[in-house]
């Protein structure tokens, strides 16, 4: 059958929530040291822009977009979540998540998204490179995982389908 990408269902949150788990453990992937409820997952996240990739049943990895901002003039512009399963690392998952992820993105009407990425996780800066986001800063010591402080890389994407008028 082969890899499809698929819209998130609720149902489908076990297998998420485990993928997430896996990408907290590795210490890179995020400030969160837990997997949160699937209803505090689910209020932070847009309901539009959460996909999955799966093979023959198995999901693979899960992106989502969350919101920057509860102000309205941010209200196209949105914080990628990308966590791919250790045993699909490196077979071009993620790459492929993105993809979709862009291009739903502006069919929901946001012009710009955007990733907070630890300089440690070289493979996550060369996805967002090879999928067109530019690095514009780096946030130093901005936030601690037990109690070590973490610099944070900024990178974002903007819609060339989304007039900028």
């Amino acid at each position: 059958m082969g890899i499809i990408v698929r819209n998130m269902r609720p149902s489908d949150w076990e297998e998420v929530s485990r993928i997430y788990s896996e990408g907290i453990a590795t210490g890179i992937a995020t400030f969160e040291t837990q997997v949160p409820t699937y209803d505090h997952w689910n209020k932070a996240h847009t309901s539009e822009c959460r996909l999955i990739a799966e093979n023959n049943g198995e999901i693979m990895g899960w992106a989502a977009l969350s919101p920057v901002s509860s102000r309205c003039v941010y209200g196209g512009v949105g914080e990628v979540s990308l966590y791919i399963s250790d045993k699909s690392r490196g077979k071009g998952i993620g790459k492929l998540l993105m993809q979709h992820l862009i291009e739903e993105s502006e069919k929901a009407g946001f012009w710009t998204i955007q990733s907070g990425i630890f300089p440690e996780n070289t493979a996550s800066i060369k996805l967002h490179e090879k999928v067109g986001f530019r690095y514009i800063g780096k946030r130093e010591r901005v936030g601690k995982i037990q109690g070590t402080w973490k610099d944070n890389l900024l990178f974002e994407k903007r819609s060339n389908k989304i007039g900028m008028d």
